[in-house]
Order: C-alpha cells, then structure tokens, then sequence
C-alpha cells in the first residue's frame, strides 16, 4: 500500500506526540468542511437505493451529462484498469502515484511522463492519465488541448482520464462537460472541497456504455445512504460554496505569501502549496518538532490550510528558524 497524507498516526506513533497536540498539514484537504444536515431516520438501516437526488445535484454542479457515484474516486483509479485489455497507459508526472500503481497493478504497461513532454507521447500510447489541476503540483493543461487529446485517442479506442479532485476552485478549467463522447473519463471528488475525505464519495463521468461497464465491476451498495443525502446537500447549497470559494481563495494566497517570506517560492491550488525541496525529509523533521505534519515527496514539499488562526500562527513561528536556518547555510 502506498503512503498518503493524512497518515497521523504515523506521526503520534514516531513522535510520541498526542494527536490534539499536531497541527496537521499533510493533506489539501480543506479544513473548513461541509456542515453536515440531520439525516433521515432510516439512513442507517436501509439499503443504499441509488439516489436520484443526488444525480440530479452532482450532474448540475459538475455541468458532466451522466455520472456514476463511487465511494471515492479512489474505488474508480483501482476498478478502471481492469475494465481494459493490456494497453500502454502513460501518467502524467509528477501526480498522485496511486494512478501509476494501480494500472502496473492490472498488468499494464504504465510510463510516467512530465506534463511539458506529453504532447509528444499522445501517439505512443492507449491511455492517458492527467491530474488537472495537478496534485502535489498544482500543473494545470487548458481544456482545449485536452479536449484534443482526448479526440485523438478515442479515435483509435484509446482513454483520455483527467482527475479533477482539485478542480472545485477552477470549474471553469473542468472538461466534465464533455464527456458524453467516448473516450474522455473525469474523476470528480467531494472530498476536498467540501472537506469530506470521510464520506468516502465521488463521482466518474464519461459515456454511458463506460459508465456501466464500471458500476458492474464495483458491485450494488458502493455509497452509502449517508454519504447520498450528504453529498446531496453539499452540492446543492450554493450559498456555503460561493462563501467557501472566497474564503480558500484567500488562504490560499495568505498561505503562498507567508511561504514566500521565508524563503519558500511555492505554487499550488487554493487548497495547498508545493514547492521543490532538495531536502524534503529534513524539512519534514524541523516541521514535526513543532508538531505540524507535512507531506513530503522526493521531489519536494506540499503543505494544506491551517483550520483557524491559532494555527496559522503555529505555522509562522515554526517557519522562522527553518528560514533563518536557510539563510546562514547559503
């Protein structure tokens, strides 16, 4: 199993730190979730029946013509290699590795590709992978050029695949739109945006006939009838997401900014920020000493929102002598 952030147990287990007293950044989770409804009475004892309720929501959010609910877009990354034969499959790199590790896992043949280079690999390969916007990196590819990928591929029976976990703060970048030709699959998340990770629920959209090759292999009952009325709720209110859109706007920049100050020329989405380190684990180990947890790469560094002020004060005083660290080794 690959690792992730979130992993604060890891953290309390190395550290001998107590979780309340951990300032955790190691996701680009917004920490300002959803206000979770009241539930109907039999949310917990009946059989999840699908909801139209919550297509109906999801399809008017996400401007996507059909769409499959999963429990998290992480069921569709592990279900979708299976539904191919054997294809050369090319991911856009550096992105979340669970897309490399579950084609290799299905037994394809996967490369990973730096996003300046994969115009060049397009006539290369049957399937492409892109995460736009781009996690740990925030890269983004405009809607035009993928949407041309995506002709040219499915013209030979190929899948373009763009996972838009991150895309709630730029839905006009988002090219759900368009899948109701065949060939171009979006992954959509309600877990970051809304801050839900827990609930466990995502969405695919892409052609129909794809849409039901995949509910088929991931069986009846795959979201919960919470997570539908939730998920329901979240993405029909759009007072909370017009308030919400401005308020990450903000700290995203607050975030780029306080980085920046102490030596730190980062660049992300609204909900996290990344930057190349060529020494991450170092950075990692300053950072837990004054119990924050990041989430580090080979490559680099990522760092969510603080929840409140008390922590971005936290994160500014544990900034300090790693940046005045920096200036007496240069």
């Amino acid at each position: 199993m690959l690792e992730h952030g979130g992993n604060l147990h890891d953290a309390i287990r190395r550290y001998g730190r107590p979780r309340a007293e951990w300032l955790d950044l190691s996701t680009g989770i917004n920490p300002q979730a959803y206000p979770v409804p009241q539930l109907s009475a039999d949310a917990w004892h009946r059989l999840p029946e699908p909801s139209t309720a919550l297509l109906e929501a999801a399809q008017a959010y996400y401007g996507a013509p059909q769409l499959l609910p999963v429990a998290g877009t992480q069921a569709a990354i592990q279900a979708l290699p299976r539904l191919r034969a054997r294809s050369r499959v090319v991911i856009a790199a550096p992105s979340y590795a669970e897309h490399s590790y579950q084609w290799r896992q299905a037994g394809h043949e996967v490369r990973e590709v730096a996003y300046d280079q994969l115009a060049a690999e397009l006539d290369h390969c049957d399937v492409m992978s892109v995460c736009n916007p781009n996690n740990p990196t925030g890269a983004r590819i405009a809607p035009p050029v993928l949407l041309e990928w995506s002709a040219r591929l499915a013209a030979r029976g190929g899948w373009l695949i763009v996972d838009e976990a991150f895309g709630d703060m730029t839905p006009q970048e988002s090219v759900a739109a368009y899948t109701g030709q065949p060939g171009l699959i979006v992954f959509r998340s309600v877990g970051k945006f809304f801050g839900l990770a827990g609930l466990r629920l995502g969405f695919v959209a892409a052609h129909a006939d794809l849409l039901q090759q995949l509910a088929d292999v991931l069986g009846p009952w795959t979201v919960s009838g919470p997570a539908q009325q939730i998920g329901t709720a979240a993405l029909s209110d759009t007072v909370w997401q017009q308030a919400m859109h401005k308020q990450l706007q903000e700290s995203g920049t607050r975030l780029q900014q306080l980085l920046a100050a102490h030596g730190k020329q980062s660049h992300g989405t609204a909900l996290f920020q990344y930057w190349q380190d060529a020494h991450p684990a170092q950075f990692a180990e300053q950072m837990a000493q004054h119990g924050i947890w990041i989430r580090i790469f080979s490559h680099g560094v990522r760092l969510g929102l603080p929840a409140d002020e008390a922590g971005w004060q936290r994160l500014q005083h544990a900034l300090q002598p790693v940046s005045q660290h920096n200036q007496e080794m240069k």
